[in-house]
């Protein structure tokens, strides 16, 4: 159903869960077949650490590193994919290119891998966009992104050694940018009768029902009054019999 620029598609949910989807079957063919996937990955100022830029989303370490990208993965694609549609494949396309680049450029000398980076590119997107489009439904989303994932903002710093902070700085910037970048809302703002360039207020039904002073009048239209010819019509009687319970019980055999 298609409502002021927002329609639900099955896409908004396929897509996304086919992600997730190939995410886990890449984990499980690594631990299946027991190869070393960190070699996917992202190796900075290496050439043949480049490859990870398209790969690197796709290998996780372990199985909570998987499930911890998965989720919030889930939910931010699928807001990208309903929000903003029109430029939701530039976003997610060109957010994985340029945040895997700037992590092959300012990471540290090891293997960048999970799809972590698209996670906060994607938060940092939707928290930004909504709040400088200044429409409501955009800056509701905005709000649910930083009460569900606020706390990521911790991991923006080198907190720990084994976590890519570098790959996590450098979606968050991309989706800052990204936020200025797209421009154009696919939410239309709806515009009240009272809005509009024509709006007589003596037409309004609604302030007909007050005074000057804003005291409210019960007014009944005479159109809304019920007339009925007695010399045409055949005034409706109900009758109405009031029955004990014992007289409704069937006699038991």
């Amino acid at each position: 159903m298609k409502q002021k620029g927002l329609y639900f598609s099955s896409d908004v949910f396929l897509y996304p869960v086919f992600l997730v989807l190939a995410l886990w079957v890449v984990f499980w063919m690594d631990v299946r077949l027991g190869f070393n996937g960190s070699v996917f990955g992202i190796f900075p100022l290496k050439v043949e650490g480049l490859i990870g830029i398209l790969t690197g989303p796709f290998i996780h370490g372990s199985l909570e590193h998987l499930f911890n990208n998965s989720v919030p993965l889930l939910v931010l694609v699928s807001a990208l994919f309903y929000f903003y549609r029109n430029h939701r494949w530039k976003v997610l396309f060109y957010g994985v290119l340029l945040t895997g680049l700037l992590t092959w450029l300012i990471g540290r000398p090891a293997w960048h891998i999970g799809a972590s980076g698209i996670v906060y590119m994607l938060v940092a997107f939707l928290f930004f966009k909504g709040i400088l489009s200044r429409q409501y439904q955009l800056v509701a989303v905005s709000l649910i992104v930083v009460f569900l994932y606020g706390s990521l903002l911790w991991y923006l710093f080198p907190i720990d050694e084994k976590i890519s902070w570098e790959g996590h700085t450098s979606g968050f910037v991309v989706g800052f940018v990204f936020s200025f970048f797209f421009r154009s809302n696919i939410v239309e703002r709806k515009k009240y009768e009272w809005e509009r360039p024509d709006y007589n207020p003596d037409e309004d039904l609604f302030l007909q029902h007050f005074d000057d002073d804003g005291n409210f009048i019960e007014q009944v239209a005479e159109t809304d009054i019920p007339v009925v010819n007695s010399a045409t019509e055949t005034p409706v009687r109900i009758r109405y019999i009031l029955k004990r319970k014992s007289d409704l019980e069937e006699p038991s055999n």
